[in-house]
């Protein structure tokens, strides 16, 4: 079960298993509060949390990080971000963030990847962690094996085309090599992909109604397809249809007639 807990920018999540929660991810630091009371709200207790896991850490998904930690959650760390583990300090100290509290290493539990199943399995949960670098070199994703996926900041798969010979591109080569039926991210609109992910039928012409167009274009980037295939099977361009994407994955419910506003095409 997978609980969406929205109190800052970045999105966290809660996964629950038969024997115990984990964290996915925490908000910036001075979002304690917040957090709090989203987990109240949501009916979760917190000492139902034995683990957090960070997808990467930049400030804004490893704030509260100690915080959380001080009420008895272990912060886990892939190998491969324990070099970077205070990369956000010096933000906050700029910042003059005197609610940041950084992570004390003694305190953490580090492991490899590979060691994540059967970190996972103690919590009831089946699936593993993924090192994915493209934003940033410590990134990882959480795969669980029914097909739901945590990605952090990874670019969205709808990006996928731009990106294809590029580490972010080599990233998702590997995930999709795992067969994601849903994936959440940090911060753009989960993708529905569903288990079978071939590509609808070819429009029959091309749509001169940008409001219906707008609506399939949203309609396949909810469904996980690529920004190429989007334009396959639309017909629309590949300039259109990153605009579309982009106002529709950066502005949280927004509208047709919102995003035709916004990219100042409407009537044409």
């Amino acid at each position: 079960m997978v609980i969406e807990l929205r109190y800052s920018n970045t999105n966290t999540y809660l996964i629950r298993g038969t024997d115990g929660s984990i964290l996915f991810d925490a908000g910036w630091a001075g979002s304690f509060p917040q957090f709090c009371r989203t987990l109240g709200e949501a009916g979760v207790a917190v000492r139902e949390i034995r683990y957090l896991f960070i997808s990467h850490f930049h400030p804004d998904h490893m704030g509260i990080a100690q915080e959380i930690a001080g009420c008895g959650v272990k912060i886990v760390v892939a190998d491969v971000q324990r070099a970077h583990i205070h990369d956000a300090d010096g933000v906050f100290a700029k910042e003059g963030n005197r609610l940041y509290q950084p992570i004390v290493d003694g305190e953490v539990r580090v492991i490899s990847c590979r060691e994540s199943r059967l970190l996972l399995k103690e919590c009831g949960i089946a699936g593993e962690v993924v090192h994915t670098p493209g934003h940033s070199e410590d990134s990882i994703s959480l795969c669980l094996d029914d097909g739901v996926f945590f990605v952090g900041d990874l670019n969205p798969l709808y990006e996928l085309e731009l990106h294809r010979g590029t580490q972010i591109g080599e990233s998702w080569n590997k995930l999709l090599a795992k067969n994601p039926v849903k994936v959440y991210y940090g911060h753009a609109k989960t993708a529905e992909l569903g288990r079978e992910r071939g590509m609808p039928q070819k429009e029959s012409g091309h749509s001169k109604d940008m409001f219906r167009l707008v609506k399939k274009i949203m309609k396949y980037i909810d469904k996980g397809y690529t920004l190429w295939d989007i334009g396959r099977v639309t017909g629309a361009d590949k300039e259109f249809v990153e605009d579309v994407a982009r106002m529709y994955l950066t502005h949280q419910n927004i509208s047709v007639q919102g995003i035709l506003d916004r990219i100042e095409i409407k009537g044409k």
